[in-house]
């Protein structure tokens, strides 16, 4: 099921599914009973490009602490319930905007139920979230291991438990710290139902490699049409999930808007300070709201050639640099000037172009 015919659903006041734009989701790392902090959080992720939020929900505490985090923030609000059903219920009352839930585990099937007719009356989404890593043991066994298959299979026996309460206002997480598996997985999901998916890469581990994993796995899956959310999962502030999954979006051709920065990878010819300079930049460019690719480079001999695909680059030499349009070198600046140049330029980019 490709991402344009999928089911929509309402998360909050956005929508997800039917071709929807997909968006970037992530999770606070903060105690939510420490709602002002969660706030602080949230309204961080806010300002980098986060559009759904998920907090975890282990006691009524935290439970009652949404209500507060609801109010300051201004996006969707998720609630990750774990083996509470109460907590589910909780939540909805309190203000989530979806609950994330296994049913397998939630507290057996009148629970199950009483969850559903809670979140049926508010019309609130669910997410049906599988692990590979807490695959049900028949399911294993009936494998021999963890597999796709299995943790196919899995998804869509919750998704069937929540069916037969008479709702479908659900949304499918499958997830796997094997990337390939989650590929494959994701796949084969897509191809059996027309609930949207979230999509994440679980347990990728540092930002380092975690990057490199979600990337491979994320570019794979959502190049084939698959996935109506994503979550860059990290070790790490979850400012950087946000980051990660903007870039993944707008490699794919995904999503438009925001400045693209390209770098080269330095050589025996740089003579300036390029990857703290390239750091500084794309930093920098975080607050900028415009469609454009800015190049940074270190030679300033070759730099105009290999920035013209760029709208604008600066390139560094010894003492100084320059900065360039389309290839074309438009003035000579001193090196410690570079950035203070680029960022007067890009102030002032709807003005002169």
């Amino acid at each position: 099921m490709h991402r344009d015919t999928t089911k929509t659903v309402k998360i909050g006041d956005r929508v997800i599914g039917g071709g929807n734009p997909i968006l970037i989701q992530s999770m606070t790392n903060t105690r939510t009973q420490d709602a002002d902090a969660t706030i602080d959080q949230i309204l961080k992720l806010e300002s980098a490009g986060c559009e759904i939020i998920r907090c975890t929900v282990p006691d009524m505490e935290a439970a009652k602490a949404l209500s507060k985090i609801k109010e300051n923030i201004h996006i969707p609000l998720v609630a990750d319930i774990h083996f509470d059903h109460k907590m589910a219920l909780a939540a909805m009352e309190y203000g989530a905007d979806k609950i994330r839930i296994n049913p397998g585990n939630i507290g057996g099937e009148d629970r199950l139920k009483e969850v559903v007719r809670a979140a049926k009356a508010k019309d609130i989404p669910i997410r049906v979230g599988v692990n590979s890593g807490s695959l049900e043991k028949e399911i294993v066994a009936r494998y021999g291991k963890v597999t796709a298959e299995g943790i196919v299979e899995s998804a869509l026996d919750k998704v069937r438990m929540i069916e037969e309460c008479d709702y479908d206002n659900i949304v499918i997480s499958i997830k796997s710290s094997d990337v390939m598996m989650c590929v494959k997985s994701h796949e084969l999901l897509s191809d059996q139902t027309s609930y949207p998916l979230h999509v994440g890469i679980t347990e990728s581990g540092t930002v380092f490699s975690g990057n490199i994993k979600s990337s491979i796995g994320l570019g794979l899956i959502l190049n084939k049409g698959i996935g109506d959310t994503i979550r860059v999962s990290l070790t790490g502030d979850p400012i950087n999930e946000i980051k990660s999954a903007k870039i993944i979006l707008r490699t794919l051709g995904l999503r438009k808007g925001g400045i693209e920065v390209v770098s080269c990878p330095t050589c025996g010819r740089t003579s300036i300070d390029l990857i703290g300079l390239a750091n500084k930049v794309e930093d920098m460019v975080q607050g900028y709201d415009l469609d454009i690719k800015v190049a940074v480079m270190g030679c300033a001999v070759n730099g105009p050639g290999e920035a013209k695909e760029a709208d604008i680059g600066i390139a560094g030499g010894k003492g100084e640099g320059l900065l360039i349009k389309k290839g074309q070198i438009i003035k000579k600046v001193p090196e410690n000037e570079l950035l203070s140049v680029l960022k007067e330029e890009l102030d002032n980019w709807d003005k002169k172009n």
